[in-house]
């Protein structure tokens, strides 16, 4: 919507714009990025977000952001404690704030939702069951045909160490997943080859609270920058908008 041609302005359209409290009018929005990824992963929602009026935080989780053997010097208390470290930034500052976790990222904000004034949850492709052979397979067989092999010489680079912390931290938090208790949404891309299907079915089946399911069929793991990237982004913006 152009709101310089509807007539209306800023503060109409977007109420938390106005002039007055930060604290009680801003919407903030933390955004958590993947395993061996990075802020880039969910930076074009992020940018969907900020030109709706949201003010949002991607921090680089601990050992992410470079060279991919950092990842063997760090523990997954480490990616946890990145992310709390951001979300007691924006508690003080805003009071509360919406929440959106990427693949590893989505139970890490499950735990951040039953620690820290968490508005609404929204989960991408979270990694519960994070293994899903056919599917990979067939990205495969996809990227052979492409000529694309960046993915997997980066994925090679990862320490054998960073991906044992990775299968604790799944382990250790998916019971968080039954505690959460505010509005959920779980988005899932139907092509995804790392995060198997039954990963947003056993959230689902936990999730304590309001909640609704979303599957993009075309989609893959990287669903910000997918096909349906736009259908995703619009369903975010209106279950946060409500």
């Amino acid at each position: 919507m152009n709101v310089a041609r509807s007539g209306r302005t800023a503060s109409t359209v977007y109420p938390w714009l106005e002039k007055g409290s930060i604290r009680m009018k801003t919407r903030a929005c933390l955004l958590l990025h993947g395993f061996t990824g990075g802020p880039y992963e969910i930076e074009p929602l992020a940018k969907h977000l900020r030109e709706l009026g949201w003010t949002c935080r991607i921090p680089t989780l601990a050992g992410h952001g470079g060279d991919l053997h950092r990842l063997g010097f760090v523990k997954r208390s480490d990616w946890i404690g990145s992310a709390e470290m951001a979300a007691g930034e924006l508690t003080n500052l805003y009071g509360s704030f919406d929440l959106i976790g990427f693949s590893m990222s989505g139970l890490i904000a499950a735990y951040l939702a039953n620690r820290y004034p968490v508005r609404k949850l929204i989960l991408l492709n979270a990694a519960v069951i994070y293994i899903s052979p056919r599917r990979l397979a067939d990205s495969i067989r996809h990227n052979i045909r492409r000529r694309d092999f960046s993915e997997y010489v980066r994925k090679n680079g990862t320490p054998f160490s960073a991906v044992v912390q990775f299968m604790r931290l799944v382990h250790e938090l998916k019971p968080e997943f039954a505690k959460v208790k505010i509005p959920s949404l779980v988005i899932q891309g139907g092509r995804d080859h790392v995060v198997h299907p039954g990963s947003a079915r056993f959230i689902m089946s936990r999730l304590a609270g309001p909640k609704e399911l979303r599957v993009y069929p075309d989609s893959r793991h990287m669903i910000c920058s997918e096909c349906e990237a736009d259908e995703v982004f619009a369903a975010v913006q209106n279950f946060l908008a409500d």
